[in-house]
């Protein structure tokens, strides 16, 4: 199978983007250094569906240097980068992926990937599992186990494995401390905002904004947001969450009425219809809507072109939708994840993480796949504390220990 990226004259810029971004990935660069000598992956083959941009191109590098086969796709028509890609290829990794594809050919870049029969895979919102068991079942047997990297993803799994559907055990990459306490909450904050401020150049302080979900990405977005200046409001479902919200500080009120002073809205609850046609009617002029939940479906934009006169691009990314009493709302990305539609994704120290997070799966699955059972598990706390370990050294920060006394005393409490 020959790899489909856009232009493999783009390569050079793709390879620079790598280079720049391994620099900061110290824990990456530590597993490299100890995996590419035992190479445990070695006659295996890894299909990831992630975000094709630089932080996951190193990811695969470490992955192909451990031995694997890999192979990559994306997990969203407009998170690719297509330098990136062009580069991978030309470091022997399969890609099919493009920027701004169509569904179809989303889809069909997907199944290339599943074909490839491929023995244990990191999929990112759950479009890779889905087409399997909806289109490629056979493939299924061949399969030892995945990880899977978001909130959204990991809800679809649960859904699974509660109607007994889940035919080969999962990490839930995302709930580990490492993945979501940081690239959650640090990653998805200062990401988004880069994304919408780059595309809008619009100031946010002074701005009402209105944040749906109060998760750990809603706390990192709400928490970025404050810092800019803005008067920061949460709406939620859940009233711990609220609670939570209250205490930090934040005004709490249902979307309903969020909508009628809201100017940037954010959704990042991973749920659909967070912001439907009972809203738009009444907001007001020139509001930003954003999201950054995995799918475009938490702002229903079929609702907003219904009750719309006209729908238009105005600016790179932006697309002005006008009402028939002339105000206008604007929505970023097709309503697609804003911080990588719109920029470049989390920070590299972020990702850095992350990443670790999704290599350990992968080889805790590759050793332990036959006492698994089809389920889905969180990363145990041992490969957290040794990500955080690495991380910690190589930032050249020391913590305490415990004496034996101390452990003595714990283990008798």
């Amino acid at each position: 199978m020959e790899s489909i990226v856009k232009d493999m004259s783009l390569a050079r810029s793709g390879h620079d983007k790598i280079n720049w971004v391994k620099n900061f990935m110290p824990v990456m660069s530590a597993i490299e250094r100890e995996f590419s000598q035992s190479k445990p992956f070695a006659g295996k083959k890894i299909a990831l569906s992630l975000h094709v941009e630089a932080k996951t191109a190193y990811l695969t590098k470490v992955l192909k240097n451990a031995g694997a086969e890999v192979i990559l796709t994306g997990c969203n028509p407009l998170s690719t980068q297509d330098d990136v890609a062009a580069a991978l290829v030309e470091d022997g990794i399969k890609v099919f992926a493009i920027h701004g594809c169509t569904e179809e050919e989303y889809n069909n870049f997907i199944e290339r990937a599943i074909i490839f029969e491929p023995d244990i895979f990191i999929d990112d919102g759950g479009d890779f599992v889905n087409l399997l068991l909806t289109k490629h079942r056979e493939v299924i047997p061949k399969i030892l186990g995945g990880s899977e990297e978001t909130t959204t993803g990991v809800y679809r799994l649960r859904a699974l494995e509660k109607r007994g559907e889940l035919p080969f055990p999962m990490i839930a990459a995302n709930d580990a401390y490492c993945k979501y306490l940081f690239d959650n909450r640090y990653g998805t904050g200062q990401s988004t905002w880069d994304g919408i401020m780059r595309t809008t150049n619009l100031v946010v302080a002074g701005k009402n904004v209105v944040i749906a979900g109060y998760g750990w990405c809603g706390k990192g977005a709400a928490m970025r947001a404050k810092g800019l200046g803005a008067n920061v409001i949460v709406t939620e479902v859940d009233p711990i969450k609220a609670i939570e919200a209250v205490f930090d500080g934040f005004r709490v009120m249902p979307m309903i009425d969020a909508a009628k002073v809201g100017d940037i809205f954010l959704t990042l609850t991973g749920d659909k219809d967070v912001i439907t046609g009972e809203h738009f009617p009444l907001m007001k002029n020139g509001v930003v809507l954003a999201n950054s939940g995995h799918f475009d479906i938490e702002i229903n934009i079929p609702q907003l072109e219904k009750i719309s006169v006209s729908r238009k691009k105005v600016r790179h990314n932006i697309e002005e939708f006008l009402q028939s009493d002339g105000r206008k709302i604007y929505l970023l990305a097709e309503g697609r994840l804003v911080n990588l539609a719109s920029g470049d994704g989390h920070p590299a120290e972020i990702m850095d993480l992350s990443f670790a997070v999704q290599f350990f799966s992968a080889a805790h699955i590759l050793h332990n796949h036959a006492k698994l059972e089809n389920k889905v598990y969180l990363m145990p706390d041992e490969i957290n504390k040794r990500i955080a370990e690495i991380k910690l050294a190589s930032t050249g920060v020391k913590i305490d220990s415990l004496t034996e006394e101390q452990k003595i005393y714990q283990r008798a409490a």
